[in-house]
């Protein structure tokens, strides 16, 4: 058997979603280490978008766009131990590549998908899963009785930290940008949920936590926001902030964090956590595992891969509702 034809999706300039372009690529034999894969689910995250509008640079263009998927392995390169031939697997992490049918990958970025976990599922929620864990676990370790305010509740992050954070004892605020989303996430576990474009989610977080604000926020909205979002938490708080979806933040002063609130802001990226393998490997196993277990993924958009753009499009709008994956 020699290399096999395959196509990707992906950029040669930066740019909007129409600077999005399908290759032909033909993928060769695995190397010593590496495992092949037919890719059956590629996951969407909003870090796509910034890599493909240049917020994020990549290390040369052109490049293929994604770091997360599903699939079957299809080859096994010399040396390979512990992965088979027809094993589920999926993996996420840089570097980017994932908008793509077929991939050689190193065998110790694979991880086995659970029985009764669905490709599409695997696709759609180990970055997230990851990132949940990160945030949680690795971040601040959530107790019981804690209160925790997210933005975008009803995104596919967003759903599955509140699902978490509920079986590890906080409870939940909540912003969305409709009443639709609203009952999603309250159907998810959400304590309380805030319209945002109706609503003060900063007064609503502060009386949430009784009064002075929540223990811990995560904002992946940027902007604006995150500087608001700093005063949504109590003394001795934290903000965790994962993105810019609404632009740059801009210069935090320190006296946005303290002395009188003594505010503690995090900047963690599950991208760099995942460049340790070891960190990488059990965060995944983690995330799937919680999949196994009973938590809820939302798939709110399946496409096409080759509609990757539309994707882009539909997220950058504020209009998809959970997780969306491509199909190839």
């Amino acid at each position: 058997m020699g290399q096999r034809d395959a196509y990707q999706i992906g950029i040669e300039t930066y740019g909007d979603a129409g600077v999005l372009r399908q290759f032909a690529h033909p993928v060769p034999l695995p190397a010593a280490g590496e495992v092949q894969i037919r890719q059956t689910a590629v996951g969407v995250n909003f870090v796509d978008i910034y890599f493909r509008s240049g917020r994020h640079r990549l290390p040369q263009l052109p490049a293929v766009l994604g770091v997360e998927a599903a699939g079957v392995v299809e080859a096994l390169g010399d040396g390979v131990d512990g992965v088979q031939v027809g094993d589920r697997v999926a993996y996420g992490g840089m570097p980017p590549g994932s908008y793509t049918n077929r991939r050689n990958l190193p065998a110790e970025r694979v991880v086995p998908v659970p029985d009764g976990v669905s490709d599409d599922t695997a696709a759609a929620a180990l970055v997230r899963g990851a990132t949940a864990w990160m945030l949680l676990h690795r971040v601040r370790e959530l107790k019981p009785g804690d209160t925790l305010l997210v933005h975008a509740a009803a995104g596919g992050l967003g759903l599955i930290l509140v699902q978490w954070a509920k079986v590890l004892g906080a409870r939940v605020i909540g912003t969305v940008g409709s009443r639709d989303k609203a009952a999603l996430a309250r159907a998810h576990g959400l304590d309380e949920a805030v319209l945002y474009r109706e609503e003060d989610f900063v007064e609503a977080a502060r009386a949430f936590g009784g009064g002075a604000g929540v223990d811990y926020a995560v904002d992946g909205i940027g902007g604006d926001t995150l500087h608001r979002t700093l005063g949504a938490v109590k003394p001795f708080g934290m903000v965790a902030s994962i993105g810019a979806v609404a632009g740059d933040a801009g210069p935090i002063s320190l006296d946005e964090l303290g002395p009188a609130r003594s505010i503690a802001l995090a900047r963690p990226s599950v991208l760099g956590l995942m460049r340790d393998t070891v960190q990488y490997r059990h965060a995944a196993q983690q995330a799937l595992g919680r999949v196994a277990q009973g938590l809820r993924v939302e798939i709110g958009k399946r496409l096409p891969l080759e509609r990757a753009a539309d994707a882009h499009r539909r997220m950058e709008q504020g209009e998809t509702t959970g997780s969306v994956i491509l199909i190839p």
